[in-house]
């Protein structure tokens, strides 16, 4: 049996990078994806990829800044598979490039920033968060950065909204209490994404995580087999790390 059979995910953001490496991981677990992305071309690849895997998927072009597009993936999900037990909020809006700094930073890019990555969580989190509590079962995911703890000049926009992620997550855990559902922010490390390389197009790709690697510690974070206390926040290469040492010690 997999891990999360019978159970079903939601992911944003999910036609490339972390989140098409997170559904797919999913999907080869056991569970239903919805995925949501903005480009549909690379959402139906996405789409097809997972449906190779044997997975029931719904797939469905969204705006995040959208708050119908919000209500309307969240009611789609419910309708198709009557529950939602898995959500990451991976879905982000980098800004403008080259990144500018504050004082130059268009207002209405400040706000499109923040309305994907920090507002469009908190509504997707409250559309779902209801069942979660009936069934008294849930786990949410929200990708953070280390932008988020380290200021970084001209990454305003998406630093100030990783933070809010960061902060959101502890007070919904505080909230939730020993209500069964669980939240977590997550900074998955430097990846190799196309976000990556239009804010550093200088770095070198092979020194970059691979979001592959990625993505199974987020399966681990989500079924339980990390022991970590509600509302934390976490890195990305700790839990890989932590997950290599673990198959060590099991093989030995």
């Amino acid at each position: 049996m997999s891990r999360l059979d019978g159970q079903v995910a939601v992911v944003t953001g999910g036609s490339k990078g972390l989140g098409r490496a997170t559904a797919l991981a999913f999907a080869r677990e056991g569970a239903s994806i919805v995925l949501c992305a903005r480009g549909e071309p690379e959402l139906r690849r996405v789409e097809d990829e997972l449906v190779a895997t044997g997975a029931s998927v719904l797939a469905l072009t969204a705006d995040l800044r959208s708050a119908r597009d919000i209500e309307r993936i969240a009611a789609l999900a419910f309708h198709r598979f009557g529950q939602v037990d898995v959500l990451v909020n991976n879905a982000s809006e980098l800004g403008p490039t080259p990144l500018p700094y504050l004082a130059d930073y268009p207002p209405h890019a400040f706000a499109d920033v923040l309305a994907v990555d920090l507002v469009a969580p908190f509504r997707l989190t409250q559309a779902v968060i209801g069942d979660m509590l009936r069934r008294r079962r849930g786990v949410i995911v929200n990708i953070s950065s280390d932008a988020a703890v380290t200021p970084y000049a001209g990454w305003g926009a998406y630093a100030i909204s990783k933070s809010g992620i960061d902060a959101m997550t502890r007070i919904w855990a505080v909230e939730l209490g020993d209500s069964g559902v669980r939240m977590y922010s997550l900074d998955p490390g430097d990846m190799d994404t196309a976000m990556h390389r239009a804010a550093l197009p200088e770095d070198d790709p092979a020194a970059l995580l691979d979001p592959a690697t990625v993505a199974p510690v987020i399966v681990d974070l989500v079924t339980g087999a990390f022991q970590i206390p509600n509302g934390s926040r976490l890195r990305g290469p700790d839990l890989i790390a932590a997950r290599s040492d673990r198959a060590v010690a099991s093989s030995v």
